[in-house]
């Protein structure tokens, strides 16, 4: 089937003026200009047309002001950033101005001095491939292959959207599309600050247009009046290599507002909820959980829901105490009472207010609480994206991390604040629990996040497990384990039960271990959303090489591994029928690997 180019469109007024050009640094990607067509290219072929307001008609582009940033992360697929983009501003029709960033990865343009709703249309042809999530409070749908907009609604927790045609018309970032065969873009945006909602995308057949979550209530965000400017809309484009290794939403986010970060350390979680569908007021169990991150050496223990009831006449001190006293550092969870609240887990309203948030985080550092996971918020709008931020900004002074669950996904909160570790905001391996509906799509889900969802930020997926919870899992063992490595997260939530954790061999337990949870390199190396991925990471000296297999035949998997130099000692995790583990050694790099269906390896590079 032919795929069609897909557009980006920008909605205003159509005017004819000189034809001038934006260029990226790298001179790959250029975006000419003709009044308010905006034509992209991608090494010189045709990927996407924008239109906009008018801008400015003068005889020559506006000066291009050169973009250079260089900065640390504390997690993500790489540690140390650089970034280069050639800014355009153009004055706009109607007021204001549009600031055009062209970076070697892609664009990044928003608005200053806006006055009305934003005028942002992506246009995206019939017959185009597309990997979109169908919108909810939580982020948590799948991204299927569709060629066309008439997609069937599937209930979420948010309820179901439709269009007059009865076709789903609200979705969530980010939105990958193969814009001509083998060039992709994937549409997200960033850098949300104090005082802006996020948005999302609705649909009238082939126009999504980005609508702020303000308006769905009926109201409209400060910078649409004129007084500031809005987010960052990003569109990465280039090969899947560019999608899935750039830091492009981070690049645009605010720096960091934490001077000292040395407190913060990601790392691998021990994990109740999702062996007992159930929280944490158990401190017998809480105490298996803590044995196990001794037994694996984690660093981190999670004490989740209901800790504020504990049983047998314990407390969360006890638990935290214990935690301690054996070398592993606590966590706790927190509802946000914001979004899911009648009928949900406690504790409740501990956060909402300064005065009682301050308290709360405060008693959480004396007694040696090291960070929060907080729950089951309520969407995208101001009050959401101004809540996440006072929570970060306080539990920074309390040197606690954080860990948003039932939120929105990550848009550059990482970068301006490091103790945000990770998010959810993924359909992930908790709903194991939920419906039967994932064992069957599992396998190729997971082949699609790290090119759509992952792409983004850290993703709290609670990955491997190779037991069963209410519902089974047909992936392999090897699937599992390459899951902790292809999926970035600062705090990776391992989620299986301690006992099937313990009963794999020896090799297994100490590459948990030995696990990292925040990446110095990460490369792309082969695969296609939902049919198959591998990724390399490097952390100092070592690389971790994982790669699934999303479909359910048998598959072989390219490995170039030609930029991993020197001598090593290669240990491989693979799988075979009927074997729950193939494990072997080497010195030299597999070109290939087979896997079985729905299967994965893992491939550890010590220098």
């Amino acid at each position: 089937m032919k795929r069609m180019c897909a557009w980006l469109v920008l909605t205003g007024v159509v005017m004819t003026a000189v034809a001038q050009q934006m260029v990226s640094p790298n001179g790959k990607l250029t975006v000419n200009v003709a009044g308010s067509e905006l034509n992209v290219a991608y090494q010189k072929q045709q990927v996407m047309k924008i239109e906009t307001s008018q801008l400015s008609a003068s005889v020559a582009a506006p000066k291009a002001i050169r973009i250079k940033d260089d900065y640390q992360m504390v997690i993500g697929k790489r540690l140390h950033c650089t970034n280069q983009a050639n800014e355009y501003q153009w004055s706009v029709s109607g007021g204001g101005e549009l600031v055009m960033r062209v970076y070697n990865d892609g664009l990044a343009f928003r608005y200053n001095g806006l006055t009305g709703e934003e005028p942002t249309t992506y246009v995206i042809p019939e017959g185009t491939r597309r990997w979109i999530q169908q919108w909810t409070d939580g982020y948590e749908g799948f991204f299927p292959l569709a060629t066309t907009y008439k997609v069937k609604p599937v209930r979420s927790f948010s309820g179901t959207f439709k269009s007059a045609e009865g076709w789903n018309n609200r979705w969530g970032y980010p939105a990958l599309v193969e814009a001509t065969p083998g060039v992709f873009a994937l549409i997200t945006e960033a850098n949300i600050e104090w005082g802006q909602s996020a948005s999302c995308l609705y649909n009238d057949k082939d126009r999504y247009r980005v609508v702020q979550a303000e308006h769905i209530t009926g109201k409209n965000s400060d910078y649409e009046q004129g007084k500031g400017h809005t987010p960052w809309r990003v569109v990465i484009v280039g090969r899947l290599s560019d999608v899935v290794e750039s830091t492009l939403v981070t690049d645009v986010s605010n720096p960091s507002r934490i001077t000292d970060v040395s407190w913060i350390q990601p790392g691998v979680v021990s994990w109740v909820y999702w062996a007992y569908n159930h929280g944490s007021n158990d401190f017998n169990i809480i105490k298996k959980y803590v044995d196990l991150a001794v037994a694996l050496h984690l660093p981190y223990v999670l004490i989740d829901a209901e800790w504020d009831t504990m049983k047998d006449g314990k407390t969360v001190e006890d638990a935290v105490n214990y935690a301690k006293s054996q070398g592993v550092k606590p966590m706790i969870w927190y509802n946000s009472s914001v979004g899911w609240v009648d009928g949900a887990p406690t504790p409740k309203y501990r956060l909402n207010k300064a005065f009682d948030r301050e308290k709360e985080f405060a008693w959480c550092e004396k007694i040696g609480v090291v960070g929060v996971k907080i729950d089951f918020f309520s969407g995208d709008n101001q009050m959401n994206m101004d809540y996440c931020q006072d929570l970060l900004e306080c539990a920074a002074r309390h040197h606690l991390y954080v860990n948003f669950h039932g939120a929105t996904v990550p848009r550059g909160w990482q970068r301006t604040w490091p103790n945000l570790l990770s998010t959810e905001g993924v359909y992930g391996a908790e709903w194991y629990n939920n419906v039967p509906t994932f064992t069957d799509k599992a396998a190729s889900h997971n082949a699609t996040l790290p090119f759509t969802r992952n792409v983004i930020g850290p993703m709290d997926y609670t990955p491997c497990a190779f037991s069963n919870s209410q519902h089974p899992h047909i992936t392999s063992n090897a699937h599992e384990l390459a899951l902790t490595v292809l999926f970035e997260s600062g705090l990776q939530h391992l989620a299986d039960r301690p006992e099937s954790f313990l009963a794999q061999p020896q090799q297994v337990q100490k590459f948990f271990s030995e696990l990292p949870a925040a990446w110095d390199e990460t490369r792309f190396v082969s695969g296609y959303p939902g049919e198959s991925c591998v990724l390399a990471r490097r952390s100092g000296n070592t690389w971790y090489v994982a790669g699934i297999n999303g479909t359910d035949e048998p598959k072989t998997l390219d490995c170039n591994l030609s930029f991993i130099k020197g001598r090593r000692k290669v240990t491989v995790f693979a799988d075979r029928a009927n074997e729950p583990w193939v494990i072997s050694t080497a010195t030299t790099l597999p070109a290939k690997m087979e896997c079985q269906p729905r299967g994965g390896f893992v491939i550890q590079v010590k220098k």
